[in-house]
């Protein structure tokens, strides 16, 4: 395990121990975990896989939306903006600008989740394009539309911008719609990373299947 799954590891109730012999003859699992226990942040379905085995099968379920932040200011809120794509099953997250991130909210799902980064906004533009991947920025703009009442698209990319200033003039730009989060109390707005998560959960509620409730 890595250095911070190893702290995860501490928290009470997380993982499991060595697995019982004889162990499962399924090319999925991973030996030192079956011999070690599994104490990794994952759900329990994926319980001594090995990482590569983990990201292959979410491969075959990510949902088609993708999710942009910009990083000019070394963002912090760009690991749990991870954390959540991970979470809803993003296809990729794109990190727009410097490529250096800091990765401790991110809380290791960056190993499970596909990164891509672009150095500015035109590259990254130009790449949705090319995947006709309509942009829909995150901010509280005039002229945003509620994303309470809107209809995202299927295939889409969720745009955030810097925690602060919010999105660019240059990724305003090339948006092609906008989207606002409605707030009820006396702050201005809400950071990227919480942004990250309702929009993303307005997609899921829109065109997810949800899962089976858990049989007791």
């Amino acid at each position: 395990m890595s250095g911070s799954e190893q702290q995860l590891a501490q928290l009470d109730g997380i993982g499991v121990g060595p697995h019982p012999e004889p162990w499962p003859d399924n090319p999925r699992f991973d030996p030192e975990l079956l011999r070690e226990g599994d104490r990794r942040n994952v759900v329990d379905r994926y319980r001594y896989w090995s990482l590569e085995a983990i990201v292959a099968d979410l491969d075959q379920r990510r949902h088609p939306f993708h999710v942009a932040i910009e990083n000019w200011e070394h963002d912090f809120n760009i690991g749990t903006v991870v954390r959540n794509a991970n979470a809803f099953l993003a296809a990729e997250v794109h990190i727009i600008g410097r490529r250096r991130w800091n990765r401790r909210g991110a809380m290791v799902t960056d190993r499970y989740q596909h990164i891509c980064h672009h150095s500015d906004v035109a590259e990254f533009a130009a790449w949705c394009s090319a995947e006709s991947l309509p942009i829909v920025g995150i901010d509280n703009l005039p002229g945003s539309t509620p994303i309470e009442t809107t209809t995202l698209p299927e295939r889409c990319v969720l745009m955030f911008g810097q925690e602060g200033p919010g999105l660019s003039d240059a990724a305003r730009t090339a948006a092609t719609a906008t989207c606002s989060i409605a707030q009820f109390g006396s702050t201005r707005s809400i950071n990227a990373g919480v942004a990250s998560g309702i929009a993303m959960h307005a997609w899921i509620v829109q065109h997810a299947t949800l899962p089976l409730p858990a049989q007791s």
